[in-house]
């Protein structure tokens, strides 16, 4: 190794002399008494004042994310580090008691030979000392140190007694000076020199006794405990002093918390102020004092880390003892909140000292508020369940809530929204879900978030499985209910309370839950007003999570919507004996009975748009300023029926295959019946391109199966304007319209406008 580095420093000298002139060159403008560091800098740098502050910028930035990670990395090796400072500092003890004692030993050996050798000491002048030079040496020594050396062992237990802490550590100083100088100039014998530093230890160990009893005390507070720590940190006890210092603040604290009484019926939130203002102050002033004294020693520094936590960790446990665990038990969410809010804002007061511990609360706080999460959620289960068996299924106004005082209107950005109506199940459902969401803080800060998103959507999903089952179901549907264990529910029986069940529904889908899950949005918190970064940072991450539980709360109402569509098309469709009312003989059999035909709808579409009429006029008033949602309800009703006929086999194999064929008088009916759908559909603007499409088919079914006759079905079919007049006679007759003003038809009427499907666009369909 030596010789590696005799070689490399070789080479730099030789590189040395061979560039000094170049280096001396290049060195000269430094040596200029009127050399301008700034102006040199910028002079070499090619960069402009923007690129240069914003290259500052970034520097400072590296450096605030380098010291994060620094301080995180810091946090993960307390143990380690701590354990091992330890080690080190007992390691230390050792070795000096061993160079203690090997010194002893020597002094003690030394003088043994002085005194066996005297003699020869006398003569001999090999170790410097002549006869001369000895009674000279001793009687400086029975001058002035020899007295000295009477006095300082009086002088400091008269110091000690007095706890004149200063005057003793000066007079040690002093001590150790004089025992230095004389192992250093030999003016003292082996064994004056061994009896003075015994003295020394001696009362250097007393002091430091006395010092440490006097910190103990818990009448030992403030300047008085300050002065006793640095006292003995200047006796050479460093790590002891620490941890002395921190034991104090620990016993005076836990002192001050035999007052404090926790009981059954006291306020959580009290009681966690209470004890976080003990805690926590105690751990801010232990921090202070430990920087006044030890300064920022990396060894002191993590002990005092790995102290402040043991008593965070220690303060949490009481809190769940006393607070958290009975508000989590019953569902106390917001009482839960507002204690971890309270021990968080405690907690991050200390931040400003180097202290980051509110990551060790949320960790210990996080199961206790995850079981007040899960209770309250499921209390808003039971509760809405159980109001859903008593509901009438009408939809009123939002009651007043004088529990909490709020208005019942809703106020987004300084205007009030429209009032919604609800059944009193939804208003309950709604009022406790606004209540879930008031306070948030620690939802956030816990990650809890997504959590409390699920668990609402699994809420609402169940209170859609009882809106599902309030309708007139089927016998088998009714027993899958009783069977998944599910609580009776009140039978909606009128169509007015099926669209009320839709409108609970869809209103909490669409506006109610989402706007009281923007709470958990992290940019609408005060924290986060300030910081445009992390609020832009936060709404791309957490917008799309919203999305996501929106899109499920609306794929949670089409089941209701499903059920619904499905159980009145099937009303319509069948009898109460289960006889079907769309079958294929009604069409089959109309040329047998040719002179008693009405040109008519068939009675089932006929049905059909009266449903749909009587629906539309319910969804118009409950669904004011939603009146999407209804257009699209009355479409997936109208759908639900046309898809039942296209996919009804039974149907089709009597047209294509049956005993007798489709005649042109059936054929012309089955037209005039889809263009009798497609027409109303259009008017009432629910004709979607599903709904058409499904048309197209099945008539160009119908046509085939007459073609496979023999006969043209172009050539049976009447023109476009005898269908739709027939169209809209027939829905002016079933919506109670008049056919006529004066002799003409009414041009303003929605219906003079339709525009039905033509036979050419027929014919190209079925060419495709």
């Amino acid at each position: 190794m030596a010789t590696g580095k005799t070689s490399r420093s070789r080479s730099i000298t030789a590189t040395v002399k061979e560039n000094g002139p170049k280096l001396e060159e290049g060195l000269h403008p430094f040596k200029s008494d009127k050399f301008d560091a700034e102006g040199y800098v910028q002079s070499k740098c090619s960069l402009s004042d923007k690129e240069i502050k914003q290259l500052c910028t970034y520097l400072v930035d590296l450096k605030k994310a380098s010291a994060e990670e620094m301080r995180r990395s810091v946090y993960a090796n307390y143990a380690a580090f701590i354990r091992t400072s330890k080690e080190i500092s007992d390691l230390e003890g050792e070795l000096s008691s061993i160079r203690n004692l090997l010194s002893t030993q020597a002094a003690l050996i030394h003088g043994l030979a002085e005194g066996v050798h005297i003699d020869s000491l006398s003569i001999s002048n090999s170790n410097g000392f002549s006869e001369n030079a000895l009674s000279n040496s001793e009687d400086r020594e029975t001058s002035d140190l020899d007295k000295w050396l009477v006095e300082f062992p009086d002088l400091l237990d008269v110091l000690l007694a007095e706890k004149r802490v200063d005057e003793a550590l000066a007079a040690l100083d002093e001590g150790d000076r004089i025992y230095s100088e004389a192992k250093k100039m030999k003016s003292l014998s082996p064994s004056l020199l061994l009896s003075l530093q015994n003295s020394i230890n001696k009362c250097r160990q007393k002091l430091a006794d006395q010092l440490a009893e006097a910190a103990c005390q818990p009448s030992t507070r403030g300047a008085e405990l300050r002065a006793s720590i640095s006292a003995l940190k200047r006796l050479g006890d460093g790590p002891n002093a620490h941890s002395l210092l921190l034991n104090a603040h620990l016993q005076r604290y836990q002192y001050n918390m035999q007052s404090l009484r926790p009981s059954s019926t006291s306020y959580g939130g009290a009681y966690t102020a209470a004890l976080a203002q003990l805690v926590f102050s105690a751990i801010a002033q232990a921090a202070s004092d430990s920087l006044a004294i030890f300064g920022e020693e990396p060894a002191y520094t993590s002990e005092l880390v790995m102290w402040a936590t043991k008593q965070t960790e220690a303060f949490a446990l009481l809190v769940k003892r006393h607070a958290l665990a009975s508000s989590a038990a019953a569902g106390g969410l917001r009482a839960a909140a507002e204690c971890v809010q309270i021990a968080l804002g405690h907690c991050s007061l200390l931040e400003a000292r180097g202290l980051a511990l509110c990551p060790v609360l949320l960790k210990l706080f996080r199961p206790s508020v995850e079981q007040a999460l899960d209770a309250n959620l499921k209390r808003i289960q039971e509760s809405t369940a159980a109001l859903a068996a008593a509901d009438d299924w009408v939809l009123t106004n939002p009651p007043s809530n004088r529990q909490t005082g709020r208005p019942s209107s809703i106020s987004m950005n300084n205007t009030t929204t429209f009032q919604h109506k609800l059944t009193s199940s939804a208003h309950r459902f709604n009022l406790m879900v606004q209540d879930f969401f008031e306070d948030v803080g620690p939802l956030l800060s816990m990650q809890l978030g997504g959590q409390a998103l699920e668990g609402l959507f699994q809420v609402f999903n169940s209170y859609i499985s009882m809106l599902i089952k309030a309708l007139p179901i089927s016998m088998e549907e009714e027993l899958s209910f009783e069977e998944s264990g599910n609580k009776l529910v009140r039978i909606a029986e009128t169509e007015a309370q099926h669209i009320a069940l839709l409108a609970n529904a869809s209103l909490l889908a669409d506006e109610l839950l989402p706007r009281a899950a923007m709470k958990l949005s992290p940019i609408n918190q005060s924290a986060y007003k300030d910081d445009n970064r992390r609020r832009i940072s936060d709404r791309q991450n957490r917008h799309p999570e919203q999305r996501e539980w929106r899109r499920r709360l609306v794929s949670s109402v089409d089941r209701l919507k499903d059920t619904f569509c499905r159980q009145h098309a099937l009303d319509l469709i069948f009898a109460e004996d289960g006889d079907s009312h769309l079958t294929a003989n009604m069409y089959i059999n109309m040329d047998g009975n040719a002179d008693e035909n009405e040109w008519l709808p068939s009675l089932i579409f006929q049905e059909l748009f009266i449903k749909l009429n009587r629906m539309s006029n319910f969804a118009a008033d409950m669904f004011v300023g939603r009146e999407r949602f209804a257009t699209l309800l009355l479409m997936r009703l109208t759908e639900t029926v046309i898809l039942w006929l296209s996919e009804d086999q039974s149907f089709w194999d009597d047209i294509e295959e049956g005993p007798r064929p489709l005649g042109p008088l059936g054929l012309q009916q089955f037209y005039l019946d889809m263009k009798f759908v497609v027409c109303f559909a259009s008017q009432g603007r629910y004709l979607s391109r599903n709904l058409q499409r499904t048309v197209n088919e099945i008539i160009t079914k119908a046509m085939a199966a007459f073609s496979a006759t023999g006969m043209d079905p172009y050539s049976e079919l009447p023109e476009d304007e005898w269908f739709n007049e027939i169209c809209q006679d027939a829905m002016e007759r079933l919506s109670g319209k008049p056919k006529e003003i004066n002799g003409e038809r009414d041009l303003n009427s929605p219906t003079a406008s339709v525009s039905a499907q033509s036979i050419s666009s027929v014919r190209s369909h079925s060419s495709s």
